[in-house]
């Protein structure tokens, strides 16, 4: 997840979001984040503040921050499912697909 400011150079994070049925709103570091379409670098944004982010999954290159200054926060609790993620294990929940 990273946010959209200063086109697409802000910070960057890994770790967990939760997702409603449909997908379309997230819960990230207690922000609810609904999907939208039309945005300029962006796919969610915060429906209290407006701010934009961009949520997709994590990539085994490590692009993840792409254009961002430096390398994405990740969080305590994602650290050993990223790591075995880089080594080409299925992140959870998608091993079948």
């Amino acid at each position: 997840m990273k946010t959209g400011y200063n086109t697409d150079r802000g910070p960057s994070w890994i770790g967990w979001v939760d997702f409603s049925k449909t997908w379309s709103t997230a819960y990230f570091r207690g922000r609810t984040l609904r999907r939208a379409g039309g945005m300029f670098d962006a796919n969610f944004y915060d429906v209290q503040t407006d701010e934009e982010f961009w949520v997709s999954g994590p990539k085994r290159d490590r692009t993840d921050t792409r254009y961002g200054p430096s390398d994405p926060e990740i969080e305590p609790e994602a650290v050993d499912a990223y790591r075995v993620f880089l080594e080409g294990a299925p992140l959870p929940g998608r091993e079948n697909g």
